[in-house]
């Protein structure tokens, strides 16, 4: 038995390797992917919008899912919600405040399986603020494209307050009723593209890079 556990803990060692090692990256395709978002407006409508610049990365792991990552980063002032005037108020002090915080970014911290779906924590960045919010996925599949590309799509959906991240501009109507919604909902539909250089044999995969800043940090950040 003295020499089986060693024998043992060089097998569970080089399993845990393999599964680390067993990631491939693909990169975000933003003109087959889009981060669309809806809010209600004067209770009876909902304005849609969307982001038109953003990138981001997936480490899949096509043996075990829940121990796949990503991150994603959107530029805050891509808003686009097909009113030019509305989108330069969104962008201003009273929103988004573009300047001062000019990305949203979001990584995942843990990938959990729910039927045929699965349920994606991660910490989302916006406003200077960070929160962790869940997102609704579904896997749509992992194709070859006519070019020999390998691909991977994800859906996904989820709603957020936009309270929680510090954008509280409102006003309210007669009847109470707020002419902006607090609740976000997000829709997302990603196409990735898979990074040839990780083909290679014992190319390690890279970790998804934090998302929790301070506002301090995003201070000193504008001012270099």
């Amino acid at each position: 038995m003295r020499h089986f556990r060693p024998t043992l803990l060089g097998l569970a060692i080089a399993t845990l390797a393999t599964a680390s090692w067993s990631q491939v990256e693909y990169t975000i395709d933003t003109a087959h992917s889009g981060i669309e978002f809806s809010v209600r407006h004067l209770s009876v409508s909902n304005v849609k919008g969307r982001f038109t610049k953003f990138s981001g990365s997936i480490w899949y792991n096509p043996s075990d899912v829940t121990q796949s990552s990503a991150t994603v980063v959107i530029d805050a002032a891509s808003i686009d919600t097909a009113e030019p005037k509305r989108d330069e108020h969104l962008r201003s002090a009273e929103f988004f405040d573009v300047a001062k915080f000019p990305e949203i970014r979001f990584r995942t911290t843990q990938i959990i399986p729910q039927g045929d779906k699965y349920v994606v924590k991660g910490f989302l960045v916006m406003h200077g603020t960070t929160k962790e919010i869940e997102i609704e996925a579904h896997l749509t599949g992992v194709v070859k494209d006519p070019w020999g590309n390998e691909r991977l799509g994800v859906e996904g959906r989820t709603t957020i307050n936009r309270q929680d991240f510090g954008i509280s501009y409102n006003k309210v109507l007669d009847n109470g009723a707020l002419i902006i919604g607090n609740d976000v909902k997000i829709e997302l539909n990603i196409e990735a593209i898979r990074k040839q250089e990780n083909q290679a044999a014992g190319a390690a995969p890279k970790e998804a890079k934090p998302a929790e800043v301070t506002p301090s940090a995003n201070s000193q950040k504008k001012d270099e």
